[in-house]
């Protein structure tokens, strides 16, 4: 059975990252079975088949020809795709009831795409403040209040957001991760994401740990490194969280929130909601939570 990959997002996570770092490692991928397909492929084959099923799956002449429209390949074990537009534009961020009101009802959509196989959802989580701060000024309405839709800040709870979206799956593959972890999670997101087993060689395993360390820093980082054999996930991360913590870049680390009405205290709130959901939807049944 085909493997259907869709990493949603979400806004202001990945910044084509993933994407990036995917196509890298084509030939590698292509030589597993695994096919990457670049959103100006797929967005609006995708886009129109939702519209003209209306809530129904897709008939298998209709799975063949998006297939035979995206894929180079003839019949590959995994397909994935990449782009926070799965979730639609900025402003779906935000809706009355909180974060990501739609995110159930999108991977619905997208599992009836392809009922015949085995898709797999990912998503980024990312703390509300800073998503904000991010999506904000990609937002094409009218502002802060027309973004928020009358929502207050400490409606905007993750907790929820994932419960629809584990409901919505039933019972498909959710992998999840925090975006601040990703500098020490990289290579194993990538992994997760392509189908990689450990010991195949990765390119763009230091994508992050680049814009953090800035080339010297990346230099000491493989010369750390470069003494290590078979190394494990856990000395790897060692060896990152010392880095960043001795040669981080100046303002690589910390976000400035500049919201209209947020306080220094519900930033904080806002935080400690995002740090309470992640502790519970980690243990949550039905998904893969990538931890540092």
């Amino acid at each position: 059975m085909m493997q259907m990959v869709f990493h949603m997002g979400v806004h202001g996570t990945d910044g084509d990252r993933l994407l990036k770092t995917l196509v890298g490692n084509r030939a590698t991928l292509q030589k597993a079975g695994t096919e990457v397909v670049r959103p100006s492929r797929h967005r609006g084959i995708f886009e129109e088949a939702l519209k003209s099923l209306q809530g129904g799956p897709a008939t298998p002449e209709m799975e063949q020809i998006m297939l035979d429209a995206i894929l180079d390949s003839g019949n590959p074990r995994r397909v994935v795709t990449s782009t926070p537009t799965f979730m639609g534009a900025p402003g779906r961020a935000v809706g009355r009831e909180g974060l990501y009101p739609q995110i159930g009802l999108r991977a619905a959509a997208l599992a009836r795409l392809f009922p015949s196989a085995r898709t797999e959802f990912f998503v980024a989580l990312r703390n509300p403040a800073t998503l904000l701060t991010e999506v904000l000024p990609q937002f094409g309405g009218s502002g802060y209040d027309d973004l928020m839709q009358g929502c207050h800040p400490l409606q905007l709870r993750w907790r929820e957001a994932i419960q629809r979206l584990v409901g919505a799956a039933q019972g498909r593959r959710i992998v999840l991760w925090c975006h601040e972890d990703v500098p020490l999670i990289w290579p194993e997101v990538v992994r997760i994401v392509a189908g990689m087993t450990p010991e195949v060689p990765l390119s763009g395993g230091l994508v992050y740990m680049q814009d953090i360390l800035g080339d010297e820093g990346i230099a000491r980082l493989r010369e750390a490194m470069g003494g290590q054999d078979q190394m494990s996930v856990a000395s790897r991360r060692k060896i990152y969280a010392d880095m960043i913590a001795r040669h981080a870049l100046p303002g690589t680390l910390e976000q400035a929130v500049d919201l209209p009405g947020w306080t220094q205290e519900l930033v904080d709130q806002v935080s400690e909601n995002y740090r309470a959901d992640v502790a519970e939807i980690a243990v949550l049944p039905g998904v893969e939570f990538l931890l540092p």
